[in-house]
């Protein structure tokens, strides 16, 4: 190339690139550290479930028998059970309609065993929820009750599938004669093989009869709660560092109908004396994680309820106002009592009498659920017949409507968004100029909708977009919940996608967004600090907090460019060294983690220079980062 040709030449890449170099070479963050926009929520992150996705049952909710009760929510009374006979042994199953051991479970399973003796065993077998986890050397305590008649003893044990071999068993004396209820324990041998492959026999050994009722097996559950949950679940959700549990959570509040909604008095007590009822994503639910279950589990991870209390309309239409309107509101009151009443109080006394003496926090009501879908318009006025009463009585707590009102004076509204990356970047500045005067925000559901059953990358890093505006508005948005929390990755368990946690009977993974959720909340200041930037390009966010007692600044930068992001950060108040970086990055927004793949995008602990008041940072494309800067 001549000299004349390579100045043409690089004087016209001068020209076609400059506004490039420009861009990377006079992006800048500037962060104020010393001048406060606004206080963060103390309780800005938290939890919002519901039962679907087999999000309790099947999920959650660690009983290991499905279809306990034998009332499979449709004509399949049996479901998941099948008829089992060893050797030469001889029986059959029958739902039996009339006969149970309490007014709420009023039929059973009948076993009739024709033949039977010691090693050619008859009974039943139950296949879980998709399989049941076993582990080596683990303890399992399981109960049932049953009506007998000359079976003999009753022989549980847990084989596996591929094999036929028993990997845990024991044997329960019981007694002929009317219901009675029989626990039992069984550990799995030390050579049992881990994994979600096995299933469950209860067997006798002798001809006669046996109804059998609420069949249950629990692993280890965690705190070891009696009829608690799973540890690998709860463990992630203490990973969140939640401040809150929206319970019970969604359309499972107010149910496809009335009389299908989450109606807490038959969801406390003994489970032989809760009904279940059939949830709005089309199975049963148990209802063994009812309302003191729910409220131990905010205990177990140190948090508050957000109690949502039915308020009068189900999501088929039916509604209730006026006089009939009054037995609601006079429920909504006793659940109050239940859960912050002392022991002197009627709910209280039950709430005692179930277990557990001490009244919960309560900070935050929430009246109904999603009413802006009520057709009949009737949500102004069921809100302020709550309200009314609600403040009558318990005028300490705050109080959430799930749609604007005309009437009445909540203290928060609850705001739902699903939307794709994209939508939610468009979305960042929807709170910035919101008018502070009014009700507070609670984004009571959210959630990027891309990848399935859980989010992809792109859908982590519309999330963090969006977290970075809910941070920065975070004066007006008290509270937010990503929805839904939790899904069953087997073939039928999923009604809703995306989701931020999968797993089987035996496994469980956090999604990318799951780690975008665990990033924000570790890393949250409590003072917003002034901050801006120009010249980054138009998928680039960010959020600034400090601690004021740990003297840090928390800065949060997302990138959702497939190019890197070139910046100049100008933070003051800062100490020169190093700093904390944790970064979340894939090579391509559609890269996700699987129930077989768990561990691919998980965030990255690192430090980095700073080298001054000003300093050259880049982040790289498809990423989400948190420094964590020491302030002086």
């Amino acid at each position: 190339m001549t000299k004349a040709r390579l100045g043409f030449a690089l004087s016209f890449f001068s020209l076609a690139f400059l506004p490039t170099l420009t861009a990377q070479t006079t992006a800048r963050l500037t962060v104020d550290t010393a001048t406060k926009t606004a206080d963060v929520s103390p309780t800005l992150y938290g939890l919002m479930t519901e039962e679907i996705n087999y999000s309790y049952d099947g999920g959650l909710y660690a009983e290991m028998i499905r279809n306990r009760g034998f009332n499979n929510g449709d004509w399949q009374r049996l479901a998941h059970w099948s008829v089992l006979t060893h050797g030469n042994s001889v029986a059959e199953m029958t739902a039996d309609k009339d006969n149970g051991p309490s007014k709420a479970l009023p039929y059973s399973l009948q076993v009739k065993v024709s033949a039977a003796s010691d090693g050619n065993e008859a009974g039943v077998a139950n296949d879980g929820y998709w399989g049941m986890a076993v582990r080596p050397s683990t303890t399992y305590t399981g109960s049932f009750y049953a009506k007998v008649n000359g079976v003999g003893d009753a022989h549980v044990k847990l084989v596996a599938n591929d094999t036929g071999m028993t990997v845990a068993e024991a044997k329960v004396p019981v007694q002929d004669g009317d219901w009675k209820q029989y626990t039992y324990t069984m550990k799995s041998t030390a050579m049992a093989r881990e994994g979600s492959a096995n299933h469950f026999e209860i067997t006798f050994a002798h001809p006669g009869t046996v109804s059998l009722q609420l069949v249950s097996l629990f692993p280890p559950t965690y705190h070891d709660r009696l009829n608690g949950n799973r540890p690998d679940l709860m463990e992630k959700l203490a990973a969140m560092h939640p401040s809150f549990l929206r319970l019970p959570g969604g359309n499972y509040l107010e149910g496809d109908h009335i009389n299908e909604r989450f109606n807490w008095k038959e969801t406390i007590g003994p489970l032989v004396d809760r009904p279940m009822h059939r949830s709005p994503w089309g199975y049963l639910s148990t209802d063994g994680l009812g309302l003191l279950e729910f409220l131990e589990w905010c205990e177990d991870l140190k948090i508050d309820p957000v109690l949502a209390v039915y308020a009068g309309y189900s999501l088929q239409g039916e509604h209730v106002v006026g006089k009939e309107l009054e037995p609601f509101v006079q429920d909504a009151l006793d659940e109050i009592e239940y859960v912050t009443g002392d022991v002197n109080t009627k709910w209280g006394a039950v709430r005692a009498k179930d277990g557990h003496p001490e009244p919960f926090k309560l900070h935050y009501i929430e009246i109904g659920n999603e009413d802006q879908f009520d057709k009949a318009k009737t949500y102004d006025e069921r809100y302020t017949a709550f309200e009314k009463a609600i403040r009558a009585k318990y005028p300490q707590y705050k109080l959430i409507a799930t749609t604007r009102v005309s009437k009445g004076s909540p203290d928060a509204i609850d705001d739902h968004y699903y939307q794709t990356p994209e939508e939610f970047y468009a979305l960042v500045h929807h709170y910035d100029t919101m008018d502070r005067n009014g009700p507070k925000i609670f984004v009571g559901e959210w959630a990027t909708r891309t990848g399935s059953p859980t989010p992809d990358f792109g859908a982590a890093l519309g999330d963090a977009a969006w977290m970075t505006s809910m941070e920065r508005n975070s004066d007006l948005i008290v509270m937010a919940s990503y929805a839904p929390l939790f899904t069953n990755v087997n073939p039928g368990g999923m009604q809703w996608e995306t989701d931020l946690i999968g797993y089987d009977a035996a496994r469980s993974y956090g999604s990318p967004s799951y780690w975008a959720q665990v990033l924000f909340a570790a890393h949250l200041g409590n003072e917003v600090v002034k901050s801006g930037a120009e010249g980054v390009n138009p998928r680039f966010f960010w959020s600034a907090t400090v601690s004021t007692d740990k003297k840090i600044l928390h800065l949060k930068l997302v990138n959702g460019s497939d190019e890197p992001q070139a910046l100049t950060l100008d933070l003051n108040g800062i100490k020169t060294g190093s700093a904390a970086m944790t970064s979340l990055h894939a090579a391509s927004r559609w890269a996700t983690n699987s129930i077989e793949k768990p561990h691919t995008i998980e965030p990255i602990v690192s430090r980095i220079n700073v080298s001054g008041k000003e300093w050259k940072h880049s982040v790289g494309a498809y990423t989400i980062e948190v420094l964590d800067v020491p302030l002086q």
